[in-house]
């Protein structure tokens, strides 16, 4: 079954976005290649269940078992010795991943409070967008009563074909990206 995003881009976004920016040949038309969900467990050095519970909770937000990222080099401020577990790392492509932005853009990020809309300053020289989420309860897969300690994500699209910020942007807010108005910065 074909994810409701995915229609909604080949349907609506990518007719919208040729339009808008005359491009051609549909090849042209910027799209989300892939999403990294990106978690930092650093009090996973000193605990493994710590670890061990946070891999188990990005598993359970974005349906896809997490890789754990270990530390390059040792760093002694922060009692890190080199290969040691310093986070957690989630790619999704193709249905995954338009099944996990639905659930992000359409029920998580309305559930966080007082929320007012994404930066939407957050490109980088390659016109990704990355956005950073500082609980983990917000996901409807996360049962409140039995989380320990709240977990920051960063999630990262990765956006392909895109010549410049704007068009980037313009595919984000045709998917329903809440972006914050540049009055209310």
């Amino acid at each position: 079954m074909t994810p409701r995003l995915l229609e909604k881009y080949r349907n609506e976004i990518m007719p919208k976005l040729m339009e808008d920016f005359k491009l051609k040949n549909k090849m042209a038309v910027p799209k989300v290649d892939k999403i990294v969900v990106n978690m930092g467990i650093g009090e996973g050095t000193q605990d493994v269940k710590v670890l061990e519970k946070s891999v188990d909770e990005l598993a359970n937000i974005t349906g896809q078992k997490p890789i754990i990222r270990r530390a390059k080099k040792a760093i002694a401020n922060f009692k890190v010795r080199e290969g040691q577990a310093v986070g957690a790392k989630v790619t999704l492509r193709r249905t995954m991943m338009y099944e996990f932005m639905d659930r992000l853009l359409n029920i998580a990020l309305p559930r966080i409070r007082d929320f007012r809309g994404v930066s939407s300053d957050s490109f980088d020289q390659g016109f990704n967008y990355t956005l950073g989420l500082s609980e983990q309860i917000i996901f409807p897969e996360i049962e409140y009563d039995k989380i320990t300690r709240t977990q920051g994500m960063d999630i990262t699209f990765v956006i392909k074909n895109a010549k410049n910020v704007e068009q980037a942007r313009s595919l984000l807010k045709y998917f329903g990206m809440p972006f914050k108005h540049k009055e209310e910065k």
